[in-house]
C-alpha cells in the first residue's frame, strides 16, 4: 500500500495502521470499501505529517540562491536517510556535542541538508574562549582557524599552475630575499614540500600548551617585538627537514610570505584573485595580521560555511567549479596522497583515531558495514570540519565553538552523516 516515495518511517507507520484496521474488520464485520476509505484517510494524513515533521525545524532545507551557485537537493531524493539526519539535528540542538554552529551536507554535488545552532563567537581571552551568544546563519562568516592552512595549500598549487613556483622542492630561502642570514645549520635544506607536511625539522610547540598560554608558540609570536618570519626561522633546527612530523602554525606563515614573494601579491589579494573569484566568493576577512602586516595564515580566515562548502565541491571535482578548472587534477592528487612519513597521527581532542598527513590535509580511513571509506579534510580548533568523501561524491562541512573542552564533529559523522549517506532509502 506504499510508495516508493514514503521514508521508512511512513512505512513502519502506515503497515501498524493496515494490520490494525483490518484486525477491526475481522472484528466488526465492516465493510471493505469502508476500511479501505479509512486507510487512504490515515496513509494521507501520515504522509503529511511525515512531511512537516522532517522538514525545516529539523531538517532545514536548503533555500536555492541563485548567487549561491549551488544546485539544490532533498533528503529523499539524495537518497539520504532522513531519520538519521533529524536525530543528529535533534542532539546537536540538545547540546550533546557541545557547540555545533553549522552542518552542511552536499551529495553528488547538490546541497541536501543545512541546518544552523545558537553558540557563542571567538574571544581569545573569554571564558572557554567565548564572547557573545549568538544566533549563527547562513550569512555570517565563521572563523575555521587551521581549516586555513588547507586553503594555503590550494594557493601554493594555484602558484605553482600558474609558474610563480616552479616546485615544491624548492628551498623557501629561494622566496624569503629579507632572510637569507637563516640559510645555514641545516635550515637552507627546508622545502617547500617540508612546510607543507609539517616536517620542516623546526622547534615549534603549539599542541602541548594551551591556546591561552603565551608560552604556545603561535601565540607567543604575538608578544615578542621581532619580525614574525624571524620569530620562526630562528628556532633550532631539531630534526632533519622530511623526517618528522611537528604541527606547526609556523610553517604555514612562511607559505604566505612565498606566495607574496613569489606572485608580489599577499595571500588573501592571491586567494581572492585566483581562489574565491572563481567560486564565487566574494566575503573573506583575513584580519589577523601582526604588525608588519603579514598575515597569521595558519588560522585566520574567516569565511561562510557555504562558501567553505564551495572549496569542498571544488575539491571533490579535481579541481572543476562550474566547469572552470581552477587548479589542477594533478595538485588535488598530489596534496592529498599521504606524506610517507606522516602516518598514525593523533590530533588533540579530535577523538577518531590516527589520521595521516599530506599537503596540509589530514586522511582518514573508516569502516561501514565492512566497506573502507577513505576521505581528506581540513581541520580547525574549535570544531571547524571540512571533510570531502570522494568515494560517496559527498562533502560535510562544520563549524563550531569546542575551543574548551574540545569535542569532536566526528561522532556526529561516525555515527549520523556516513550511515544516512550509505544507507539513505
Amino acid at each position: 500500500m506504499t510508495n516508493g516515495l514514503l521514508t521508512r518511517y511512513e512505512d513502519l507507520v502506515l503497515n501498524f495502521i493496515l494490520q490494525n484496521v483490518l484486525r477491526m474488520n475481522i472484528m466488526t464485520g465492516c465493510r471493505s470499501d469502508y476500511i479501505i476509505s479509512i486507510l487512504l484517510a490515515l496513509s494521507l494524513s501520515v504522509a503529511g505529517y511525515s512531511r512537516s515533521y522532517f522538514a525545516p525545524s529539523y531538517i532545514d532545507q536548503p533555500v536555492h540562491l541563485p548567487e549561491s551557485g549551488f544546485e539544490v537537493d532533498t533528503l529523499l531524493d539524495g537518497n539520504i536517510d532522513t531519520v538519521l539526519l533529524k536525530k543528529a539535528a535533534d542532539e546537536i540542538g540538545l547540546g550533546k556535542y557541545g557547540e555545533v554552529h553549522a552542518i552542511l551536507l552536499f551529495k553528488d554535488n547538490k546541497m541536501a541538508f543545512e541546518k544552523y545552532f545558537p553558540g557563542h563567537q571567538y574571544k581569545w581571552d573569554g571564558p572557554n574562549h567565548h564572547g557573545e551568544k549568538i544566533s549563527w546563519d547562513k550569512s555570517m562568516l565563521h572563523g575555521v582557524k587551521s581549516v586555513s592552512k588547507s586553503i594555503v595549500s590550494l594557493c601554493i598549487g594555484i602558484a605553482i599552475d600558474k609558474g610563480f613556483i616552479k616546485s615544491v622542492n624548492q628551498s623557501v630561502f629561494d622566496f624569503l630575499p629579507g632572510h637569507q642570514s637563516f640559510k645555514k645549520e641545516g635550515k637552507e635544506k627546508i622545502t617547500i614540500e617540508h612546510l607543507l607536511t609539517m616536517t620542516s625539522g623546526l622547534e615549534w610547540e603549539e599542541w602541548k600548551t594551551a591556546l591561552s598560554s603565551e608560552k604556545n608558540d603561535i601565540v607567543g609570536i604575538w608578544f615578542q617585538e621581532k619580525d614574525p618570519l624571524t620569530f620562526i626561522l630562528e628556532k633550532p633546527l631539531i630534526k632533519e627537514p622530511g623526517t618528522t612530523f611537528n604541527y606547526s602554525g609556523g610553517n604555514t606563515i612562511l607559505l604566505s610570505e612565498i606566495i607574496r614573494n613569489a606572485t608580489q601579491m599577499d595571500l588573501e589579494k592571491f586567494a581572492n584573485e585566483y581562489l574565491f573569484k572563481p567560486l564565487g566568493i566574494d566575503s573573506t576577512d583575513w584580519s589577523l595580521r601582526y604588525i608588519n602586516g603579514v598575515i597569521e595564515a595558519g588560522g585566520g580566515l574567516e569565511i561562510t560555511p557555504q562558501d567553505l562548502a564551495k572549496i569542498g565541491l571544488l575539491c571533490l571535482s579535481k579541481g572543476i567549479f562550474n566547469g572552470r578548472q581552477v587548479i589542477s587534477e594533478q595538485w588535488i592528487a598530489t596534496s592529498t596522497t599521504p606524506y610517507s612519513k606522516n602516518t598514525n597521527i593523533f590530533i588533540p581532542g579530535h577523538f577518531s583515531g590516527g589520521h595521516g598527513y599530506a599537503y596540509s590535509w589530514w586522511l582518514k580511513s573508516y569502516n561501514k558495514a565492512g566497506k573502507e571509506i577513505n576521505m581528506y579534510h581540513a581541520v580547525g580548533w574549535g570544531g571547524q570540519e571540512l571533510i570531502i568523501i570522494p568515494e560517496m561524491n559527498s562533502v560535510v562541512v562544520f563549524t563550531g565553538g569546542n575551543y574548551i573542552p574540545l569535542t569532536t564533529t566526528f561522532a556526529i559523522l561516525d555515527k549520523y552523516i556516513l550511515p544516512a549517506i550509505s544507507q539513505g532509502k
